[in-house]
C-alpha cells in the first residue's frame, strides 16, 4: 500500500492473493526480503516455462524471472535494490539458471538504473498482459556481477 510500490503494482489485495496462490506454486518462488532480521520487502522468481503462453517463454530454457518491490519508503534510493538484486542473481546462478530476467515499467527509471547497477542490460520491449515492460537479462557466463 505504500504509494512508492502501489505506483507498479495492482491493488494490494489483489497482489496479496496472488503471492498466497505462489506459496504452493511450482513456477513462482515467494520470498520475503529482510535486513538485519527485519522484513523490508517481496521478491518472487519465476520460470517461465511453467507457464503456458507466458510472454517470456521465448528465453532460453532454465531462464528465471524475478521480481521485487522494497516496502520501506527510508530505504528507498539506498543501493539496498541492486545489492539485493545481485545476491540474489547470484545465488540462481550458483542452482544452475543460465539467463535471469527482470521487466520493469519503462517510466520506472529508478528500477531500471538499480538493475542497471546490478549487471542487467536490455534486451527487448514487450507488451502483455501485465502491460508495457522493459525486458533485461543477465546471463550467467558474464562477469558484470560484482
Amino acid at each position: 500500500a505504500e504509494p512508492h510500490v502501489a505506483e507498479w503494482w495492482d491493488d494490494p489485495e489483489t497482489e496479496i492473493a496472488q503471492i498466497r496462490q505462489h506459496i504452493d506454486s511450482i513456477s513462482v518462488e515467494p520470498l520475503i526480503i529482510e535486513l538485519d532480521g527485519e522484513p523490508i520487502g517481496y521478491m518472487q522468481s519465476y520460470d517461465p516455462h511453467l507457464e503456458d503462453g507466458h510472454p517470456y517463454s521465448d528465453q532460453p530454457f532454465g531462464t528465471l524471472g524475478i521480481d521485487l518491490s522494497i516496502g520501506r519508503p527510508e530505504l528507498i534510493g539506498r543501493g539496498h535494490g541492486s545489492a539485493i538484486v545481485r545476491q540474489f542473481v547470484e545465488q540462481l546462478f550458483e542452482e544452475g539458471a543460465p539467463r535471469v530476467i527482470i521487466d520493469p515499467d519503462p517510466s520506472n527509471g529508478r528500477a531500471i538504473r538499480a538493475y542497471e547497477k546490478a549487471g542487467f542490460r536490455a534486451i527487448d520491449r514487450r507488451q502483455s498482459e501485465y502491460g508495457d515492460a522493459v525486458l533485461m537479462a543477465i546471463d550467467a557466463e558474464e562477469d558484470d556481477i560484482e
